[in-house]
């Protein structure tokens, strides 16, 4: 759903600039209470997984496909203020190095395919936790439903700044149905991804899960006829609270999938594309800024054969984009330290 150049006119793009830079900046002050010592090395390995898995196109109908949007994959996992930054960097990577997604329009891809999709993804998954058990199936279930229902979400926000602000004229009610009848589809395979991804993170971690944290109910022991709290657990050793597992092992899958796994993408427009070729809303499309990239196109130019050509592309996009999300969060990171360390030492002193 990566909006290029020309869909929507300069005073709405503007808008949704200025909007998506608002975001942005409250979810930097937010993520500075979400990125923990377990988030903060993980949040720059999520922005790189949604990199790959966006390269991995599936088919919905007949010459249609779809991609994961990640809003909701990102929130669940390492919270929504980071998640919102998450899909932004990835964005940003994808608009300067791929082409892909104007560059005006980079405000209304991050509005729509950011900030939507993660409050709408989060606020479903926390409304579904409120009322099911507390248990690992249901935070993959709640997770799946929140995925499942952004998507369209997603689309039904682009076809709002269309109509205010669309370049062709193109009847919104047509965009409206074809937008969210395309992008239910897309959303079973973003459930599917996600919940995917989410259940195996809580198999093996699920102190990783942001969305889990807090979930498990006290352990009870019987003691005659009553219940009783049992002792708390003693504390889990630093080598057990260790990330590198589980950070090493993302980013070869990263690399796996961006590199070798996205050569057998489906070659078919998504669902934005075709929505736009069927109902002429591309009429005024411009060519993207960045087009003679040297990476334009996840290809790599000068590079004849396809398979390397594009996995290599893959491989780079996944290094950049782990490399600008962990100096991103790290910096915040760091900045929670020290508004900590500040409130500390400023206690005894009141």
């Amino acid at each position: 759903m990566h909006v290029p150049d020309g869909f929507i006119d300069a005073p709405v793009s503007i808008a949704a600039g200025v909007a998506a830079a608002g975001a942005v900046a409250i979810s930097l002050r937010g993520a500075r209470r979400e990125l923990d010592e377990r988030a903060a090395p993980l949040a720059g390995l999520v922005a790189a997984f949604i990199f790959a898995v966006q390269m991995l196109n599936f088919p919905v109908a007949a010459g249609t496909s779809g991609h994961l949007l990640g809003g909701a994959l990102a929130a669940i996992l390492v919270g929504p203020c980071t998640g919102v930054l998450c899909v932004s960097v990835v964005l940003l990577m994808q608009g300067i190095l791929f082409a892909d997604g104007g560059l005006t329009a980079l405000g209304v891809n991050i509005s729509v395919m950011g900030v939507v999709t993660v409050v709408v993804a989060y606020a479903i998954f926390r409304g579904l936790l409120k009322v099911l058990p507390r248990t690992r199936a249901s935070v993959t279930a709640a997770a799946f439903t929140g995925a499942l229902l952004s998507v369209p979400a997603a689309a039904a926000a682009f076809t709002a700044l269309y109509a205010v602000g669309g370049t062709t004229d193109v009847p919104v009610a047509k965009v409206f149905t074809a937008m969210v009848g395309v992008h239910v589809l897309i959303g079973v395979g973003e459930a599917a991804i996600t919940a995917a991804t989410v259940g195996a993170v809580l198999a093996v971690r699920p102190d990783l899960v942001h969305g889990a944290r807090g979930l498990t109910a006290p352990l009870k022991l019987r003691v005659g006829d009553q219940l009783v709290d049992a002792p708390a657990p003693a504390a889990v050793p630093a080598a057990a609270r260790s990330t590198k597992k589980v950070w090493a092992s993302g980013l070869v899958t990263a690399l796996v999938l961006a590199g070798f796994g996205s050569y057998y993408a489906s070659a078919s427009p998504d669902g934005l594309e075709k929505v736009a070729a069927d109902k002429g809303i591309d009429q005024k499309v411009t060519e993207h800024a960045a087009a003679d990239s040297p990476l334009a196109d996840y290809s790599v130019k000068d590079i004849t054969d396809a398979r390397l050509s594009g996995g290599l592309a893959g491989v780079i996009g996944v290094g950049a984009t782990v490399v600008l999300g962990t100096g991103i969060f790290w910096t915040v990171r760091r900045r929670r330290v020290r508004d900590l360390t500040a409130a500390s030492t400023a206690s005894p002193a009141a």
